[in-house]
């Protein structure tokens, strides 16, 4: 008989979608693959035996105190919940004789996740359910199961959690609160590895015939050879199926030529530290998900799996210290790779340059510490953005590579390229890769592969990529099914090549072999995300005055350890609440985008932090200047004042409860003294003596402030620099007059202060996007009460109300101190709306196409104009402590104590002051806000102002003492630090060192973006001083100067927006 015909050429379309068939579950399943893909299954008694004990509400009890309780049998069809709550299932196991000699599995299928644990308490696997993308529901109980197996128990811990939490779809609303979950299977099975392997080579054969061009010949060989498996495969013949895989494999071992696309695997789950669920859960998400990839290593010895965070790593050892050896063994052979050098995978847009310093101190730290390893590249996948800073920190922090992947998300303009050199704002360059695939949680497809070359925007430089696969966000990680699939796939005719790799040698090959790759200058800026400067604002607010808190403390407890006999640095307490700030910078937590649960609990470590840092601060304040400390303030005579910036300054300071001698202001707002701190020295200290209102270390005689109503009915706020009018029936900066410079800055017909309610809806991702149409529609809210509080002469206030909505208040007070011209605007606001964002604006006569935004270590210059796409796509930008719009001979700086989003449109600028989302935490920025904005008007453009130092001010207050001044002779007012020739160089931040607590780290960089040569200078004992990296490790000498009235100097020389760190070992 005659061959029959095949007609695949002839009717392509209805191979393929015979070969779906073939490969789908479904009506087919009893006569296609599927019914051949398990040998033997036991069902019930005896094979399998349930119990079932639940803790009380969302406790998650360890393995121990679970199994000491009362167990109740379940079965197949039990109900686990509500959500969030944690229920143990015993499990008590006969393997029936006729699957001796077979691989035998457990199938556990909860519909959500869990853990499967020895009886004697060892972690051993985790479980995803079915219900999520990439479920894993098998453990192999044994690979060759005897005669005579003895009872098995093992324990499962069900959590009623999906991978992506509890939210309905899609998953970024809130969770519920009573999701259920269904024990759907629970078995013994023995598989069909045959079967199960040909399943994996049609899943490619039917990738390859669909993804390669219709005119592919490979692609026809593809869809041919998958029809003949079909035709030869028949239901229950095993030999048929061996048969099937023979002409199958003779497909495979056509191999690709040495040309080909390189493609780089490395296995890896992305675990978010906290989103979609809480940072409990997420202690529980590691070990589940280390767990299978520990035992996917023993099973695959050519796996290569990477994570990052070391905080991720710090729980697992102390939650689960043998699961943290296992790792540990893996990490030694070369399996287990941590990576990325930081605490955890942080947002790169809001924390301050020393909370990412400190991110990449305790985590190549850390990993060095328990692995003996420093990480070469800086591991970053999902963040929202890349401050042009970055690169040098990434270099002063050991590593020299950077991996992301983010920007390909980007909603206006594609991101031109795959690999390049990223050249930050000091001129630091780090070679860069985004993988081509567009994702980290590849599932190892052909698509995948075949994008990775044609997707490659930079394959003209160098031929290859990276790859990352596995389930991530929620955990899980690569599957066994993904690994084999990578083995077919390695190196065949029709695909890149792809290999098992550790990163480091696909950026090593790269860096050594890459010819002309292009360069990327500046910030990385994310066109998506943009509410993300926004949102959650308490969590803001407590990130910023963690940050500066710490500040203080650090550099007073050095001080105190330095000058004041028996106080310890208190570098444990330091590190403890370092790495409490750092997990909260994680990406998902600091920018907004998580539920509310996880708010909850940031709320409970801002309390924890700022309680620690103040007693921190207050102990090593009084181990300063304890013995001129009075009891309170109301028997003090004089107030002490420590200035921790690193200029003279002076203040008009708010005491409250300050009562001797005679009062010049009590503000009216609080009842608290006002008192002027006059010239308080760089990083020193200075005494007001109450009784006199007299600086002890100079005239503190000043021009009072003032306040009156003009003829046009305008409130007015003057003092010597500036005079500010106030429309009385709207609340508004009608006009800003500079008196020094007799400028108006305020555009007639224009104003300042123009609250701004827009309708804020984005396409979908809402607890994280402000979208560019939501300019276009919002209302002005003018002030319905204008009210004159303070009348000088040290404060003029006015109190203005806003009604925002028939829910929603705003109180604000304005006000000008007599020492400066800086305008403040101090809010409280009860928030009560719905996906709606209010910003306050303000337009100045002020011609620039540029505006200057505060970023960490230095500034960042944006265009006021929207001429391209790229321009058009910043319409909302991220700053910390100022923007400013300047031109030749003039500026105005817009400053916050604790808001990010900014934008600027021609002469207009706007800081976004809150939003209203409703997922995924439904409940987003509901209630009451506190916060801060001021102006400040300088003459210069920004490059000659002092912007910089104003809006540390601003965000950092004297440290204020209630003292008795009789004792003044005992109080030493020397600068303890200062800067000399630089007005351009900032001290950042005074530290003891980390290995040695006696030695002192100062960090300091350049502001403006200009070359400097500066002289350090310290009142404190200096033997020796070094440069040193970020890491405290040896750079280079500097040389020290004593002089003869005991300060000691170094000569420092800046690179523009170069950060320097100088370690001072002293003179104990």
């Amino acid at each position: 008989m005659e061959k029959p015909m095949s007609y695949v050429q002839k009717h392509r379309s209805i191979t393929q979608q015979r070969l779906a068939n073939f490969l789908t579950g479904g009506q087919w399943k009893d006569v296609n693959i599927h019914a051949s893909l398990n040998e033997a299954v036991a069902r019930g008694h005896p094979s399998i035996e349930l119990e079932l004990w639940s803790a009380q509400a969302q406790e998650r009890p360890t393995f121990a105190h679970a199994a000491e309780q009362q167990f109740s049998p379940i079965d197949v069809g039990h109900v686990f919940g509500p959500s969030w709550t944690t229920h143990w299932v015993r499990a008590t196991i006969r393997i029936p004789k006729e699957f001796a000699g077979k691989q035998v599995r457990l199938m556990f299928d909860p519909s959500c996740e869990a853990m499967v644990w020895s009886a004697e308490g060892e972690p051993l696997q985790g479980i995803t359910g079915s219900n999520d993308l990439g479920s894993r529901t098998d453990f192999i109980l044994t690979s060759k199961a005897r005669p005579d197996e003895a009872v098995r128990i093992l324990y499962l811990e069900v959590a009623c959690n999906g991978m992506f939490g509890n939210g309905e779809s899609p998953n970024i609303a809130p969770p519920l609160e009573n999701r259920q979950f269904t024990l759907k299977t629970a078995e013994l099975a023995v598989w069909n590895a045959d079967a199960r392997a040909l399943l994996q080579e049609l899943t490619i054969l039917r990738a390859i015939a669909k993804a390669l061009p219709s005119d592919s010949p490979r692609a026809w060989q593809a869809l041919a050879t998958a029809n003949e498996v079909i035709n030869i495969y028949t239901v229950g013949d095993q030999k048929s199926i061996a048969a099937a895989r023979a002409v199958s494999a003779k497909f495979f071992a056509d191999k690709g030529g040495e040309s080909n696309h390189q493609v780089y695997a490395i296995g890896n789950c992305h675990i978010d530290t906290a989103w979609l669920w809480p940072y409990d859960e997420t202690k529980r998400k590691i070990a589940r998900s280390w767990a299978s990839q520990v035992d996917l290593m023993d099973r695959f010895p050519e796996y290569r799996f990477a994570a990052s965070q070391a905080q991720q790593f710090e729980w697992l050892q102390t939650l689960y210290p043998s699961l943290f050896e296992r790792v540990k063994e893996k990490a030694k052979a070369g399996q287990f790779i941590p990576i990325g050098g930081t605490w955890i995978e942080m947002d790169c847009n809001l924390p301050s340059g020393e909370s990412l310093a400190r991110q990449f101190l305790l985590g190549q730290r850390y990993f060095e510490k328990h692995f003996g390893v420093r990480s070469k590249i800086f591991w970053l996948p999902d963040t929202f953005g890349y401050s042009s800073q970055i690169p040098q920190i990434i270099r002063l922090s050991g590593s020299e590579y950077f991996y992301t992947q983010k920007l390909s998300w980007n909603n206006i303009n594609k991101f031109p390229h795959t690999t390049f050199n990223w050249v930050g704002l000091d001129g630091s360059s780090v070679l860069t890769h985004m993988s081509p695939a567009e994702t980290y949680t590849a599932g190892v497809s052909v698509e995948d592969l075949i994008g990775s070359l044609g997707k490659h925007k930079d394959v003209a430089y160098t031929n290859e990529s990276l790859y990352l696969y596995g389930h991530g966000d929620g955990g899980g990680g690569p599957l066994a099914d993904m690994l084999e699939r990578l083995r077919y796939m390695g190196d065949v005719d029709g695909l890149p090549r792809v290999k098992h790799a550790h990163p480091n040698e696909f950026y090593e090959h790269v860096d050594k072999t890459a010819k002309g790759l292009v360069t990327w200058s500046g910030e990385l800026y994310f066109e998506l995300h943009r509410g993300t400067y926004t949102s959650q604002a308490n969590t803001k607010k407590g990130n910023r005055q963690a940050e500066l808190l710490l500040r203080d403390v650090e550099m007073l407890s050095v001080l105190a350890q330095s000058t004041a006999h028996g106080f310890a640095y208190p570098a444990a307490e330091l590190e403890r609440i370092w790495k409490l700030v750092c997990l909260n910078q994680f990406h998902d937590v600091l920018p907004g985008s998580s539920i509310e649960m996880v708010y909850r609990d940031c709320d409970v470590i801002y309390a924890d932090v700022l309680g620690s840092a103040k007693a921190m601060k207050e102990s090593a304040v009084m181990a300063l200047f304890s013995h001129v400390a009075a009891l309170s303030a109301d028997t003090a005579t004089g107030m002490l004042f420590v200035n921790t910036t690193g200029w003279p300054r002076t203040d008009v300071v708010a005491v409250p409860g300050l009562g001797c001698g005679d009062v010049q202001q009590m503000r009216k707002r609080d009842n608290a003294r006002l008192v002027v701190a006059a010239a308080v020295p760089s990083c020193g200290v200075s005494v007001v003596d109450a009784s006199s209102d007299t600086n002890t270390t100079g005239d503190s005689s000043i021009v009072p402030a003032g306040v009156y109503m003009d003829s046009d009915g305008n409130v007015v706020l003057e003092n010597i620099f500036i005079t500010a009018k106030i429309g009385s029936t709207n609340g508004q900066l009608v006009s800003l007059w500079d008196r020094r410079l007799e400028r108006e800055l305020v555009p007639q017909g224009a104003a300042g202060n123009v609250f701004r309610l827009h309708d804020d809806v984005p396409i979908f991702w809402d607890g994280w996007d402000i979208e560019i149409y939501n300019l276009e529609k919002f209302v002005e809210l003018p002030g319905s009460k204008v009210t004159i509080v303070d009348e000088g002469p040290l404060l003029a206030s006015v109190c203005v109300e806003v009604a925002i909505s028939e829910q929603s208040r705003l109180r604000q007070w304005i006000s000008l101190s007599a020492t400066s011209p800086r305008l403040d605007f101090d809010c409280d606001v009860d928030w009560h709306e719905n996906r709606k964002c209010l910003k306050v604006a303000f337009t100045w006569d002020i011609r620039s196409d540029m505006a200057t935004y505060d970023t960490q270590f230095g500034v960042v210059q944006r265009p006021t104009h929207r001429n391209t796409s790229w321009e058009m796509a910043k319409f909302e930008v991220c700053a910390h402590k100022f923007a400013d719009l300047s031109e030749y001979g003039y500026g105005v700086a817009l400053l916050n104590d604790c808001k990010y989003g900014y934008s600027t449109l021609g002469s207009t600028m706007a800081l976004s002051l809150l939003r209203a989302p409703k997922a995924p935490d439904a409940n987003c920025d509901m209630g009451h806000h506190s916060f801060r904005y001021a102006v400040y008007p300088h003459k210069g453009s920004f490059n000659e102002s002092s912007v910089v130092r104003e809006a540390y001010q601003f965000n950092v207050p004297l440290v204020q003492l209630p003292v008795d001044v009789t004792t003044i002779d005992a109080v030493g007012i020397a600068p303890f630090f200062a800067v000399k020739d630089a007005p351009n160089v900032v001290i950042d931040t005074v530290k003891a060192a980390e290995d040695d607590a006696r030695s002192v780290v100062i960090r300091l960089y350049e502001s403006y973006g200009g070359h400097a040569r500066a002289t350090l200078t310290t009142s404190l004992k200096v033997a020796r001083a070094q440069l040193t990296n970020i890491l405290e490790e040896h750079i280079s000498g500097a040389g020290v100067t004593a002089s003869a009235a005991g300060t000691s100097s170094i000569k420092l020389s800046f690179r523009p927006f170069e950060i320097v760190t100088v370690k001072l070992d002293l003179n104990v």
